[in-house]
């Protein structure tokens, strides 16, 4: 590579020799760079200065930094931006031709074409604060002046209008956007001058989010240009989405100048879903692109979601021409309308406009014509005659489906007219003197609530943004293949939250022409009944339904927990609601308490079958022998036993807890005591027969009444005293099952209880030694022996019943108990009247006084 010095040599001389001719030069100010010219411009009082795109791309360039770079060489018009321009035009028309808004004064414009560029667009925007012109001012003066324009209309989308609120925000310039919805421009402290009459898409992202939620899709896609436009509005969108349990399967971006294998790679993303709802955040230039590639994949039946930006955009829907996004949803600005504007628009004078290269260009773009110069300039003959009827045109330019935006661009002119009318105190006059300065328009402005003739308002909140107000938008395709973009809803941020999305009772087109509305989630919704359980290493929206346990519910579908039933309550067989437990208690009705409540008065009867039969023959030996008296006390106290079980039968209440229990002890102790004292009698009797022995005299009958009286009399008090200080009571058992409710009493004093069995026990073997010992005495009819296997009897019974009771669940601990009251009771009615009954009836002739007194050689036992 060959040094530079000498060039750099050169260009130093001439910067000295520059720097030499300015000392002899009057001082000027001017502007570094160039941004050009405007295409279209007009003189006037105060001038407006708008930022259009007339053409969307540019030639490329390759600049080696030897001299300066050429002006971007634009290509592709957009008759989008002109017809933005063509509104501003109009607007500024109305205004000039009013008298009553700004009388006197004319407005007049400059409007520039930013070719979709950036860079352009900042150049564009110091050419309009300062203006192109060279201005001399005097030595050691400021190089200052006011602003060039009194605003700026535009730009049209969000990244270029970030850099030119950027640039333009110190020095408090208005900008007005009818186009920009990025909801980063809200924020005042860093675009202090920007202003908009469309809504941001923080609200639109929302709207979007509430939209999806509404129709249950929980499980979605995402596309967005790769832009503030597209990245700030799905950011705002994801966000809410999560707050309202949306997932996204996906999240992908993409401009349309990406290479194709990055589009190709989107592609493979979307066929690889299982989500069915696209959110597409995308410009309508860049839709078109993934339009061609979904086509090329066959990629339909998918439903789309969509911005302002493409929804109602008709161009679009022409060019889906394999039906792509038939039954696409979303938002739109409200419908509007401008009277005249149409008509303003489509009356386009190429040959008489103010510049005449960009009308021809239009026109020869509009009808694929071209004006040709022939040897003489002056002598033009021309394919294009420049009168052509607009009304046989159907394309993007007689297409006015954007209304809404020209109706943006409308109010954006209005709102500063109006803010110009304020200051300058205008009535019928304007007071031309005012000196005006770029703060105090954008202060007017700010303040200003007005109505347009097609009864519009404008006006704009603190941070410079217009009421959200969207449309509901569904495509919907009809015979003859035109799409329509029927309104099908609203969202209005103004009313309440519950109240902003109002869908209305209009039939909707989905994906693939159906009019069932689409499902895409990544888990069923759980029914009542189950409980979501999130899947490991998934989104929220990912999951498995998990029954609920037992004795818990959940009665909404997609719960995420089971609730526990209230104690005396159960899940039923689906677990969605809490039934009643069954009360569990013995009952006469079943089974087992019938047989128990037959078996009680079996043996009651049977006593008093005996106490009949020894009541008949108690002149006989046997039954004198054997102490009437005691023997009747016995068999009445046998009765009791056989009753008391009776009440253990039926639904505890407090009288009956409280019967049972002492019932129970008192006829026992009085049974047993009877048995005692006739163990006594015996072994008295015994004793009494010996020589010179006294104790029959010490034992007779008054000494057994108050031996059994005394016994059961300490039984009553053990009685009393438990019922006064923590008595039985019935209770509910809600643990031993878990679906039922047994019904029991409660011992209440567990050592009141135990006193009682306690005592009967004591009692119970006393009776058994006493008896044992009596066992062999040489009588013939020796009644100890019963006794004895009575006793025997009795305490396997209760030794039994204690391990039994303790584990028996329920009404079957009840069962047990009164199985142990009158298994023992049959036993002492067995075991010692049976044997005398039968004597009595079968063998009379054993009944005398001889064979009861007879001796006998004494066995073992």
């Amino acid at each position: 590579r060959e040094p530079l010095w000498p060039e750099q040599g050169w260009a130093l001389l001439q910067l000295l020799l520059m720097a030499s001719f300015s000392q002899a030069e009057d001082p000027v100010c001017t502007q570094r760079g160039d941004s050009g010219n405007p295409v279209l411009s007009k003189d006037g009082d105060f001038i407006l200065g708008g930022m259009f795109s007339f053409h969307s791309s540019w030639e490329d360039r390759m600049d080696n930094y030897t001299h300066k770079p050429m002006p971007l060489q634009c290509t592709s018009l957009n008759f989008r931006d002109f017809q933005f321009a063509q509104t501003m035009l109009f607007a500024i028309e109305e205004i000039n031709n009013s008298t009553d808004l700004l009388p006197g004064i004319s407005v007049g414009y400059k409007i520039y074409d930013t070719c979709g560029s950036v860079a352009r667009s900042v150049g564009v925007t110091l050419a309009l604060a300062n203006g192109n012109e060279i201005v001399s001012v005097p030595p050691k003066a400021p190089c200052t002046r006011p602003a060039h324009v009194q605003a700026i209309i535009g730009e049209t989308s969000s990244s270029p209008s970030i850099a030119v609120a950027t640039v333009i925000g110190p020095f408090v310039l208005p900008v007005i956007s009818h186009f920009a919805t990025c909801a980063c421009l809200s924020d005042k402290t860093k675009y202090p001058s920007f202003l908009r009459t469309i809504p941001s898409d923080y609200y639109q992202s929302r709207a979007l989010a509430h939209l999806v939620k509404h129709f249950g899709w929980t499980w979605v896609g995402a596309i967005r240009t790769n832009n503030d436009y597209g990245n700030n509005g799905m950011a705002t969108f994801t966000e809410t989405a999560q707050q309202l349990g949306i997932c996204l399967e996906y999240s992908v971006s993409f401009f349309r100048t990406d290479p194709y294998v990055k589009i190709q790679k989107i592609i493979e993303i979307i066929k690889a879903s299982t989500s069915r709802v696209i959110v597409a955040f995308l410009s309508h230039v860049d839709l078109d692109v993934l339009l061609h590639e979904f086509s090329y994949h066959n990629l339909s039946g998918y439903q789309w979601v969509g911005t302002e930006s493409w929804i109602f955009d008709s161009q679009t829907a022409k060019m889906d021409i394999h039906h792509i996004l038939n039954g696409a949803i979303g938002l739109s600005i409200p419908k509007a309308h401008v009277t005249g504007l149409r008509e303003f628009i489509l009356d386009v004078k190429p040959l008489n406009s103010s510049n005449n290269e960009l009308f021809i260009e239009f026109w020869e773009t509009l009808f694929s014509c071209k004006f040709k110069e022939l040897k003489s300039s002056a002598d033009i003959q021309r394919e294009c005659t420049g009168h052509e009827d607009l009304n046989g045109v159907q394309n993007s330019f007689t297409d006015m489906s954007l209304m809404p935006i020209f109706n943006n661009v409308y109010k954006a002119v209005y709102a500063v007219a109006h803010a110009l009318h304020n200051i300058l105190s205008c009535n019928k006059t304007c007071n031309k003197n005012v000196q005006l300065d770029p703060f105090t328009v954008l202060q007017h402005i700010r303040k200003i609530h007005i109505t347009t003739k097609e009864r519009d308002e404008v006006y704009f909140n603190e941070n410079g943004d217009p009421a959200a107000k969207y449309e509901i938008i569904n495509w919907q395709p009809r015979e003859n293949g035109v799409v329509e973009f029927v309104t099908v809803g609203l969202y209005d941020t103004s009313l309440a939250p519950e109240k902003q999305l109002n869908l209305q009772n209009k039939a909707l087109i989905w994906a693939r022409n159906t009019k069932q509305v689409p499902v895409s989630v990544c888990s069923e919704k759980c029914p009542p009944g189950t409980r979501k359980v999130l899947q490991k290493g998934r989104p929220v929206c990912c999951y498995d339904c998990i029954r609920c346990a037992e004795g818990q519910i959940s009665n909404v579908t997609d719960s995420v927990t089971c609730v526990r039933c209230l104690p005396e309550f159960w899940s039923n067989e689906r677990r969605d609601s809490c039934i009643k437990k069954e009360a569990v208690f013995l009952s006469y009705e079943e089974i087992m308490g019938a047989l128990l409540t037959a078996a009680s008065l079996f043996g009651a009867c049977m006593t008093i079958g005996v106490i009949l039969i020894f009541f008949k023959y108690r002149k006989s030996p046997i039954v004198r022998a054997n102490n009437s008296e005691l023997s009747f006390l016995l068999l009445f106290s046998l009765i009791l036993c056989f009753l008391c079980s009776l009440t253990f039968i039926g639904q505890p209440s407090d009288w009956s807890c409280m019967l049972r229990h002492v019932a129970f002890g008192i006829t026992f102790v009085l049974c047993i005591s009877c048995l005692l004292g006739k163990t006594i009698v015996v072994l008295m009797a015994f004793r009494a027969t010996r020589p010179g022995s006294n104790v029959k005299k010490w034992f007779g009958q008054t000494q057994q009444r108050l031996c059994v009286t005394a016994f059961t009399l300490i039984q009553v008090v053990i009685c009393i005293i438990w019922l006064t200080t923590f008595p039985p009571f019935p209770s509910k058992n809600l643990l031993q099952f878990k679906d039922k409710i047994i019904l029991e009493c409660a011992l209440g004093s567990a050592v009141g209880f135990w006193a009682v069995l306690g005592y009967i026990g004591l009692l119970a073997i006393l009776c058994f030694i006493f008896a044992f010992l009596a066992r062999k005495l040489p009588d013939n009819f020796n009644e100890a022996k019963f006794i004895t296997f009575s006793m025997l009897i009795f305490c396997a019974v209760w030794i039994t019943f204690i391990p039994a009771y303790v584990s028996s669940p329920g009404k079957f601990s009840v069962a047990v108990e009164i199985f142990a009251i009158l298994a023992s009771s049959f036993g002492l009615l067995i075991c010692i009247f049976i044997p005398k009954c039968y004597i009595i009836l079968l063998k009379p002739e054993k009944n005398t006084k001889r064979n009861m007194m007879g001796k006998k050689v004494p066995n073992s036992l």
